[in-house]
């Protein structure tokens, strides 16, 4: 059968995306990926949080356009100034804008989102794939080597290795990561656990394909969409608890524009200036309720059943 390809015009590149039956590999993944943005954008809140998380990027992206200072240098004569035409959000005990420092402290939170990401995701992919493959002995020690990290709370475990580890952005992002990534172990091995014994599976293990092959052309796909429902649902957390390292001192250090560590050291102007903790706060609470909004839409998408049930 000859390749499909796209027809030119908004018109005939839609019909090519819902065409019924495609004609090669790449207009299939098109036409799954163009489903289901269909299916998020007719989600309201899927798409209020996909907004949210945008207007992050977008902010983190293009800081210096955005903003005047780079919410560093200190402007005493400006110092606990209210809203105000010049300063939108305030100014701080330093006199340093508060816009400013948010717009840049988008960076530092989309810098510990990334970096957790990129750590957690294939660390629990890895573990959790091939203790449900491989089962048996190894199954029952990479798993009770999952239950160490599952039975602490997260923010305490972190306490401590940040603690051990000294205070600074880098340990606290490597220490969220170590606290983070058991539950994808657990949902990894789930989900190979209800598919190892699939004949697509055994087909494979008959044509003599390797183990790390079968992990990687068969099963780690399979665990990649209830994988990244999760580490949606759980940027809220991994924000939270970066915001909870930065305010006890032992995430982001100062003069560091970190919304936790602006939060600590405006905690004692709640009450006469009110605004120099509270705006932080606000964008830590919009922040984490936008992925929370857009991690529930990917839900519905990549996992109706869970919708269903």
């Amino acid at each position: 059968m000859s390749e499909t390809t796209p027809t030119s015009g908004a018109a005939g590149l839609r019909g090519w995306l819902l065409s019924p039956s495609p004609g090669s590999t790449l207009q299939a993944r098109c036409q799954r990926a163009y489903l289901g943005w269909l299916a998020l954008r007719s989600n309201p809140i899927a798409m209020t949080g996909l907004f949210i998380v945008g207007t992050l990027v977008f902010m983190a992206i293009f800081a210096p356009l955005l903003t005047a200072t780079n919410g560093l240098k200190p402007d005493l004569p400006n110092r606990l100034q209210p809203f105000s035409a010049e300063h939108w959000l305030g100014t701080d005990q330093l006199g340093r804008d508060i816009y400013d420092r948010i717009v840049w402290g988008s960076r530092i939170t989309l810098y510990i989102v990334g970096l957790v990401s990129v750590i957690v995701v294939p660390i629990g992919l890895a573990i959790g794939t091939i203790a449900g493959y491989m089962g048996g002995w190894v199954d029952n020690a990479l798993m009770r080597f999952t239950d160490i990290f599952l039975a602490f709370p997260r923010l305490i475990l972190a306490l401590a290795l940040v603690a051990a580890l000294g205070p600074g952005l880098e340990n606290a992002v490597l220490a969220i990561a170590l606290t983070t990534w058991s539950p994808y172990a657990r949902i990894a091995r789930a989900e190979v656990l209800t598919i190892r014994n699939s004949e697509y599976i055994m087909a494979a293990q008959a044509q003599g394909a390797s183990t790390f092959r079968i992990l990687r052309r068969h099963i780690v796909p399979m665990c990649l969409a209830s994988v990244i429902i999760r580490l949606t649902l759980d940027m809220a957390g991994i924000i939270l608890t970066a915001a909870g390292l930065g305010f006890l001192g032992l995430g982001a250090q100062p003069p560091s524009p970190e919304w936790g560590a602006m939060i600590s050291t405006g905690r004692q102007l709640l009450l006469d200036q009110w605004w120099v903790p509270t705006v932080p706060g606000i964008a830590i609470f919009l922040v984490s309720l936008g992925f929370c909004l857009l991690g529930d839409g990917l839900r519905d998408v990549l996992d109706p059943k869970s919708s269903d049930t």
